[in-house]
């Protein structure tokens, strides 16, 4: 097993007193994932002013700030392996664990990217900041377990792409990343914790039971805001959601669906009747 390479730049505590756009702007350049998490976790813990109104710069260095390793490769080269051997539950736990790095980077970058939106928009981001960093904390101990840490192997950036993509608009964010991308775990978290339990790994079963339950909520914030969003700008929800689909290249969701989860998540009927005519 290889440790974890970290780039190791100065650690910048967070203020209690903190502005919490240009503290979440911060924290996301942080590079070392242990240290991003803490101090993710130390923000979301106390009540911090917020300037709706400010417009922040981009900061001239590539965003987000991330570890040297894992590598990062198109999802094509990486191979399926079965959850039965030790290397396959360590290569899911893995992919896990790095998607719920980027779901802590791409909440940390709502809260500082879009101005003029209600100070609810930034206390909820951040609260699912420190639920995504909580996250990220069990499924990396438990990898460890596996004989693993974080970076060993590769892993695709198909989230934070799409984060990217839908860096001009908060409308397209809230459409497709919460409702699109990260909705998709609704529909694998299930069978996927059914095959961890399976093959004996009880205590990943567990972890994905607490991930499939945060991630309702976190779906119904993106749900929420969608919805706040198109009645602003006076759009119908479903077929904006579909011209938003196209418009950015969103990836079609393929069934099946875990309608239970989506409906505690906020969609309605009308949504997932053209979900499942998709």
């Amino acid at each position: 097993m290889k440790s974890a390479s970290h780039s190791t730049p100065a650690h910048h505590p967070t203020p209690a007193a903190a502005e919490l756009r240009g503290a979440a702007l911060e924290i996301l350049l942080e590079c070392d994932p242990i240290r991003k998490m803490e101090r993710v976790r130390a923000l979301a813990a106390n009540m911090h002013p917020i300037d709706a109104r400010r417009i922040l710069a981009a900061p001239g260095g590539a965003l987000p700030g991330r570890p040297a390793r894992p590598l990062l490769v198109d999802a094509r080269h990486l191979a399926a392996r079965p959850v039965t051997t030790l290397a396959g539950r360590a290569a899911l736990i893995h992919a896990l664990t790095h998607i719920e790095f980027n779901a802590v980077n791409l909440s940390l970058d709502a809260c500082w990217r879009f101005a003029a939106m209600p100070e609810a928009f930034y206390r909820d981001w951040l609260r699912v900041a420190g639920e995504e960093a909580h996250h990220f904390t069990l499924l990396s101990a438990h990898l460890r377990v596996l004989g693993h840490e974080y970076g060993d192997l590769p892993a695709h950036n198909g989230l934070w792409d799409m984060v990217q993509k839908t860096s001009d608009d908060v409308l397209a964010r809230m459409a497709l990343v919460p409702r699109t991308l990260e909705a998709r775990g609704l529909d694998a978290a299930p069978p996927m914790r059914e095959k961890l339990a399976a093959a004996g790994d009880h205590q990943a079963a567990a972890i994905l039971d607490i991930l499939l339950r945060d991630e309702i909520g976190h779906v119904a914030i993106g749900n929420h805001w969608y919805r706040w969003l198109c009645a602003q700008r006076r759009l119908d929800p479903v077929r904006e959601f579909e011209h938003l689909s196209t418009e950015y290249g969103a990836p079609r969701s393929r069934g099946p669906f875990n309608l239970e989860a989506r409906r505690q998540a906020g969609f309605d009927d009308d949504e997932l009747i053209a979900l499942t005519l998709r």
